[in-house]
């Protein structure tokens, strides 16, 4: 599975992105997508899992309320939208694909098998 992240840019606090991740290769749909972020100087941390179908969604606690993820699997394709952005969302974000039957909350990158490049998000404030 191929993976191309896209729809970083800046933003002021308080506005919004959509990130997009397509993928290609592979039955997009049997895997399940998480979105990662790292900021300069700080470890990779898990932002959001979603499961094949689309039925399960995690977040990590800081994001929640503010970030939705989704996917199209007609479009193979994984979304990030993220509402009323603060600085410290400030951070490249890679799309990952895991897979595995059945889904499994997985926040840990060592447990994704594909990455993206990252897209960076830069909130100012």
């Amino acid at each position: 599975v191929q993976l191309q992240a896209f729809g970083g840019g800046l933003v002021q606090a308080g506005g919004s992105l959509r990130l997009s991740c397509a993928a290609s290769g592979g039955t997009f749909s049997t895997y399940a997508m998480g979105w990662f972020r790292q900021a300069p100087g700080k470890e990779r941390e898990f932002v959001a899992q979603i499961s094949g179908s689309g039925g399960i969604t995690y977040y990590t606690d800081s994001v929640k309320g503010r970030f939705t993820i989704s996917r199209d699997n007609a479009e193979n394709t994984v979304y990030l939208q993220m509402n009323s952005l603060k600085p410290e969302d400030t951070a490249v974000y890679s799309c990952a694909a895991r897979a595995g039957v059945p889904f499994t909350y997985a926040r840990s990158y060592r447990s994704y098998q594909y990455w993206g490049q990252g897209t960076e998000v830069t909130v100012s404030s």
